[in-house]
């Protein structure tokens, strides 16, 4: 396996995925192993790292698929697991899935006796690029997103590009949209190289690579700011109402897959940017004209606007009662705790609908 030389997260690319994790279990060879896992990874992926030695399908825990089990129900049935199978302080437990099995799963192990050590292999490709690196774990709760939570960091995280070759087209570029958040906060040479990728088409070779460099970016900000109190916010680009959206979508049992609320989130948002900081006009309408081929539109109206605006309230970056986002000058150039009225926000909800009519 490859190291990528993270500074805050230990994370390596996989080439035999049994092996490498094998390798990286036997400091708790004499210890419990339980692994977390949802409905649909435990047929696809869960078979692969079945035989490795102290790996047993009795201490394999099962929840729900979706972002909807990412809840508290979820969350004690890991718990419970974990104590009805002798876990201790010293045993190790594996996340295997996406974003959410490793959020709620990192959030077990954090809160289990204290913390136990977790390993992250990320079987999507938003897991890989966010969710499974930077130590952020936690569940949603009374429908916000990420509402109940704790930072503490994998032991370490396993990625296995080839993993994504299963993935249905709507989950490959879902994470992708997370990889256009970290090249508009690494250059405009970067996010040039980025939007031009074709994702519905991947060169696997060249999305190792993009990945890799993808996690790198995500890493040297978790690095700079592990408690998210200063710039790490710039990794919540497109979120604060991107999380709004999801709120919604979730709202109407239609629930939309994180990266494509990001995307929208982040069309708001540069507009936003542009308003309050001079962002370029134009590099907006390039990210609202790309994610419309790509992703499609997310539909609402202006009566969803107060619904929109009080789920944004909830966001973790307000403070003292001011709504503050996280904005671009120029790509590269980023501006935290940047303030907006609710007018302001209004308005650049209002681009997102007009320029998608």
């Amino acid at each position: 396996m490859q190291s990528l030389h993270t500074q805050e997260t230990d994370v390596y690319l996989a080439e035999d995925l049994a092996k490498d994790l094998a390798h990286l279990m036997e400091p708790y060879q004499n210890e419990k192993v339980f692994v977390v896992t949802d409905e649909n990874t435990q047929k696809l992926c869960f078979p692969i790292i079945e035989k490795v030695p102290g790996i047993s399908a009795d201490r394999c825990i099962v929840i729900g698929a979706g972002d909807e089990h990412k809840d508290t129900a979820s969350l004690i049935r890991v718990w419970e697991a974990l104590v009805e199978g002798g876990a201790t302080r010293h045993s190790l437990l594996i996340n295997l899935g996406g974003g959410m099995p490793c959020d709620l799963g990192g959030f077990a192990a954090a809160t289990f006796k204290r913390g136990i050590d977790f390993i992250n292999i990320p079987t999507t490709l938003l897991a890989q690029v966010d969710a499974s690196v930077g130590g952020k774990t936690g569940i949603n709760f009374k429908g916000y997103k990420n509402e109940i939570g704790s930072f503490m960091q994998a032991k370490h995280v396993l990625v296995d590009i080839s993993l994504l070759k299963s993935l249905d087209e709507a989950n490959l570029i879902s994470g992708f949209a997370e990889m256009i958040k970290h090249a508009y906060l690494k250059s405009n040479e970067f996010l040039d190289r980025t939007l031009a990728f074709d994702i519905r088409n991947p060169d696997w070779q060249e999305l190792t690579e993009l990945v890799a460099a993808s996690i790198i970016i995500k890493d040297d900000v978790v690095t700079a700011d592990p408690l998210e109190k200063n710039i790490r916010k710039a990794l919540n680009l497109g979120h604060t109402i991107g999380h709004a959206f999801e709120s919604l979508a979730l709202k109407r049992h239609r629930p939309l897959l994180h990266g494509y609320a990001v995307a929208f989130g982040m069309v708001a948002e540069l507009y936003l940017a542009h308003a309050k900081l001079g962002f370029p006009m134009d590099l907006v309408d390039q990210l609202s004209l790309y994610t419309k081929r790509v992703y499609g539109v997310f539909e609402y109206s202006a009566a969803d606007f107060d619904y929109l605006y009080e789920t944004m309230t909830h966001d973790k970056k307000n403070q003292s009662g001011r709504m503050n986002f996280t904005l671009l000058r120029q790509p590269g150039d980023v501006a935290i705790n940047t303030h907006c009225e609710k007018d302001e926000v209004v308005a650049a909800l209002n681009y997102y609908l007009t320029s998608n009519i």
